[in-house]
């Protein structure tokens, strides 16, 4: 967490006091729905797709990334059954965000929003996320493949 960057968490832009440091626009839950989704189709990992060292991916929102990745799956007849996201941070608390961040999410995968679950998780104050210098998200997905 770093002063002076926007927070966005789930592709929404969230009000709050300190944003996350890094080279895109530093989204932990589109960049772990990116990863569970390449990584359920077998498709390697965001770092691979969209790499650090990479100049036109500097401070690129994290809903173009996803795009991308889903019309790449798309292209290869893989279709999302559902995505169950935690977000964990101390601060800010994320129950009153949710609703927006699924209906986002939902547009972007093209999938319904009942097929997103969103939990808001802490660690009860123990370590960097406890002391509100980071957050982290954990996705699992399910995906079907046409063939």
């Amino acid at each position: 967490m770093v002063k002076g960057r926007k927070l966005y968490l789930g592709g929404i832009k969230i009000p709050y006091t300190f944003g996350l440091d890094g080279h895109s626009d530093a989204d932990p839950v589109l960049h772990s729905i990116i990863d569970a989704i390449l990584g359920a189709c077998g498709l390697g990992d965001i770092g691979r797709l969209f790499s650090d060292k990479n100049k036109k991916y500097k401070n690129i929102r994290s809903t173009i990334l996803l795009q991308k990745v889903i019309k790449l799956v798309k292209s290869k007849r893989f279709l999302i059954n559902n995505i169950d996201i935690n977000i964990i941070a101390q601060k800010p608390k994320i129950k009153k965000h949710s609703k927006k961040m699924i209906h986002l999410i939902s547009k972007l995968c093209e999938i319904n929003s009942n097929q997103i679950n969103i939990k808001g998780k802490t660690t009860e104050k123990l370590g960097l996320i406890g002391k509100g210098k980071a957050i982290a998200s954990e996705t699992i997905i399910s995906v079907i493949k046409n063939d």
